[in-house]
């Protein structure tokens, strides 16, 4: 394994490496604000009608 870090710059890897994840994960975040389910800045409206609407189909809103 040694020889493998001989070969390459781990400074230069190790930075390819985090821009790689940090880009990764800042395009999950985008792909789930763009969701109605998982958009977390819109606030609590979309869960609200979830659990109503869950409610209705199960019948278990007491009414």
């Amino acid at each position: 394994m040694w020889r493998i870090w001989q070969t390459f710059n781990p400074q230069r890897i190790l930075s390819a490496l985090a821009i790689f994840l940090f880009t990764l994960a800042i395009l999950i975040h985008f792909i789930l604000l763009s969701t109605d389910r998982y958009n977390w800045l819109d606030g609590a409206s979309g869960a609200s009608t979830n659990t109503t609407a869950a409610s209705i189909a199960t019948g278990s809103e007491s009414a």
